[in-house]
């Protein structure tokens, strides 16, 4: 079920030195150094912590996994089996070059009835343009 919110927080999955892991909820920010003070006191309770979820639950996020270890062509997220799903998912894989060009796999999991290709089109124009200005 779509809803409007004052601010789309991130929830990403984040390892543990034994191989396990915990769900985040990172506040967002307008301030990058704010937003990074954020991400990393939560990456400190997960890291001290064996919970696998996190304290707050909240619609207003979206969800990000990393997958350093391998590249993909393909990723598939889990659905949690609530109807009308539509928190977006991402998935961003390990870094490769090809053609003298640092490349790296990144999956998108959209519910169609609220996004279509289009609007991840433009999406993948957008996030292309913040690394460019990064290289």
């Amino acid at each position: 079920m779509p809803f409007i919110c004052d601010a789309i927080h991130a929830s990403a999955t984040m390892a543990r030195k034994d191989h396990t892991f915990g769900f985040s909820f990172i506040h967002f920010s307008d301030d990058f150094n704010e937003f990074n003070e954020n991400y990393l006191k939560e990456k400190e309770r997960i890291l001290n912590s064996t919970d696998l979820f996190p304290p707050i639950k909240s619609d207003s996020c979206i969800y990000c996994s990393a997958l350093p270890w391998f590249s993909f062509t393909s990723q598939k997220e889990p659905v949690s089996g609530v109807k009308n799903e539509s928190i977006p998912k991402l998935s961003f894989g390990k870094t490769f070059k090809e053609n003298n060009k640092i490349m790296m796999p990144v999956a998108i999991s959209v519910n169609h009835a609220l996004v279509d290709g289009y609007h991840v089109g433009l999406f993948f124009e957008e996030y292309q343009k913040q690394l460019d200005k990064n290289t």
